[in-house]
């Protein structure tokens, strides 16, 4: 609220009989500003939206019964992640020695970007055209959303599908990861995991980079 005061002493005459101007002064309140203020604070915060973390889900390799037991990786393809944005890869099972008359595992470098995507298109070709069959049959209304998405699903789950595994070194960088998995879902790559790099794998891309 604002409130005028006069100054009543300042009516009198002055000199030669002039009559003076009255003085006036106002005072501001300032108590219902502050109370509109907190009111408009607690609005905006009630109302407002925060920030959600953003995540990305990654599969982990179920461990082994037994520790011993040997893992048979079948139509799997094996990227490890090294220092400057480099990548390797190869595929099936790692071989250290020549094994079954098949030569030892050796690593070809891709590059990120096209090179792989198209590394991963092609061969991920089968799913890729399973999901566009749906989606047309989609658009034409011959199944709807939820069937669309469970077919999907379990396309890009199936025997035939590519596996692929995902190892680092010590001088990855953890964008390249987060890279390479967006690559991943951007070509309806369904079956992936996460996990440790070994002694030999590891050997060998120190003889492969120098």
């Amino acid at each position: 609220m604002a409130e005028l005061n006069t100054d009543a002493g300042a009516a009198g005459h002055g000199k030669k009989g002039k009559l003076r101007a009255k003085k006036q002064s106002t005072r501001v309140d300032m108590t219902p500003m502050v109370d509109l203020a907190f009111l408009l604070l607690t609005f905006f915060v009630l109302t407002s939206t925060f920030s959600k973390p953003k995540t990305m889900e990654i599969t982990f390799p179920v461990p082994p019964k037994d520790p011993k037991q040997n893992t048979t990786l079948v139509n799997g393809y094996t990227f490890i992640l090294t220092a400057e944005n480099r990548v390797f890869w190869y595929e099936g099972e790692f071989k250290e020695v020549p094994k079954n008359g098949k030569p030892a595992t050796s690593l070809s470098e891709i590059k990120f970007g096209e090179d792989l995507n198209k590394f991963l298109l092609d061969k991920n070709d089968l799913v890729i055209k399973t999901i566009k069959d749906l989606k047309k049959k989609k658009i034409n209304k011959q199944i709807d959303d939820t069937t669309y998405k469970n077919l999907a699903v379990d396309a890009k789950a199936r025997k035939e599908a590519p596996f692929f595994v995902v190892k680092a070194d010590d001088k990855a960088v953890y964008r390249n990861l987060i890279d390479l998995i967006d690559e991943f879902n951007i070509c309806n790559i369904g079956k992936y995991a996460v996990t440790d790099i070994t002694m030999g794998e590891l050997n060998l891309l120190k003889q492969t980079i120098k």
